[in-house]
């Protein structure tokens, strides 16, 4: 208990959102790295809320422990990430550091279950939704997928980039594409690092209320490869499920980041616990 408290206080209140409704959510710092511990109501109640405002853009990372050491390793990744207006906790092992520090959150908020609520959000309210990133065929297969359990979602349009760096011109053309279909929502499927850098780069010239990151999300939802099971997931098993699936796509962050990242967070706490008590 005692230590639960010393840690709770390297955490924080903030305000997120502007304008029409403000949303009062904490945030915690893992490894340097400030991690809101938002619930998914909350996330899409502020996602609404910048719809509604129909200002810049913000975006939002969705991300585990993967992210928190690419950001760890790279000084520019970790500005990126923490440019963000929202950086919600993707992850099993990011929740249970947040309970152990005395926070009040159970399930992770992982970039396909964003994306799932968030469009049967958007057909019900009439939001427009556009997807960019992965495969022409994993694009066809989401749009089918989502149209099968959203009938009257809007969706605004999608688009496969080349898997290569983009030209000035294929560039200009992209952001014009996204901002001619006066999208609400942004789904952003390039995986981490990527997704987060291109947000980053273009927030300025698009368009649209909110853009999110959301990795694999495509390849899940479309049925192009099998996700784990809730209870898999909940209970922080994913990686194992995905390692099985995805050998050469996860292996680096299972057996080199996952390790590091432990080792890293013991430290952490070992030194947070030796903070003098806050009166």
């Amino acid at each position: 208990g005692t230590l639960k408290k010393r840690l709770k206080g390297t955490s924080w209140q903030n305000t997120v959102g502007l304008g029409l409704m403000s949303l009062e959510m904490s945030s915690l710092s893992i490894l340097g790295i400030r991690v809101h511990v938002a619930h998914m109501s909350q996330v899409l109640d502020l996602m609404e809320t910048w719809i509604w405002e129909k200002g810049s853009c913000k975006y939002i990372v969705a991300t585990g422990m993967h992210g928190i050491m690419e950001a760890r390793r790279h000084p520019e990744f970790k500005h990126i990430i923490e440019s963000a207006a929202l950086l919600v906790p993707d992850g099993y092992s990011l929740v249970k550091i947040a309970r152990f520090r005395g926070f009040k959150i159970n399930k992770r908020v992982s970039g396909p279950d964003l994306m799932w609520e968030a469009c049967k959000r958007a057909e019900a309210q009439g939001y427009r939704v556009f997807f960019y990133g992965d495969t022409p065929e994993t694009l066809q297969a989401l749009t089918i997928k989502l149209k099968e359990s959203f009938p009257n979602l809007l969706i605004a349009g999608f688009y496969s980039p080349p898997f290569r760096p983009l030209t000035e011109e294929e560039d200009r053309t992209i952001v014009s594409i996204i901002n001619s279909a006066q999208a609400d929502m942004l789904w952003v499927g390039l995986g981490l690092p990527k997704q987060e850098q291109w947000m980053y780069d273009h927030i300025d010239r698009l368009n649209v209320p909110v853009a999110v990151g959301v990795g694999a999300a495509f390849k899940f939802l479309s049925g192009q490869v099998k996700r784990a099971p809730a209870w898999i997931g909940n209970n922080g098993f994913e990686w194992l499920w995905r390692l099985a699936v995805e050998p050469r796509r996860v292996w680096r962050r299972v057996f080199i980041d996952g390790p590091q990242f432990m080792i890293c967070i013991a430290r952490e706490s070992l030194n947070l616990a030796r903070l003098p008590k806050s009166k």
